[in-house]
């Protein structure tokens, strides 16, 4: 079983810009598909960034495509989530998530999660 801390988050104003951070131990990190999701307040966890183990493939929501960037240094055991133009829907509690390989979009796809930062953004 993996730990993921996510460091990041705070108040930022709409257009602009916060990177997101998460740290994995205790597991083989290169063997592991990384996503972030998030949760807003009375709404489902949604999935938001992806991306495999070997990175060749990353996934995007709609509602982010063209503004958020995920990334991965497997030297550094860290999943990045580059957030750019944020919006105020934007604001949630933004999760860290692995699982083996391959990427999928449900949360209960995924078995480690970290404890999550928050992401606020005002008008």
């Amino acid at each position: 079983q993996v730990q993921l801390v996510e460091s990041g988050g705070g108040l930022a104003q709409a257009g602009g810009s916060l990177n997101l951070s998460c740290v994995v131990s205790e597991g083989i990190f290169s063997n592991y598909a990384m996503s972030w999701f998030r949760q807003a307040p009375g709404k489902e966890r949604e999935v938001t960034a992806g991306i495999n183990s070997t990175g060749s493939y990353t996934f995007y929501s709609r509602s982010v495509k063209g503004r958020f960037t995920i990334s991965r240094d497997d030297a550094a055991n860290t999943v990045y989530l580059e957030m750019n133009n944020l919006k105020p829907e934007d604001t949630a509690l933004y999760y860290c998530a692995a699982r083996k390989y391959s990427f999928q979009k449900a949360a209960t796809e995924y078995g480690d999660w970290g404890q999550g930062t928050q992401v606020t953004v005002s008008s």
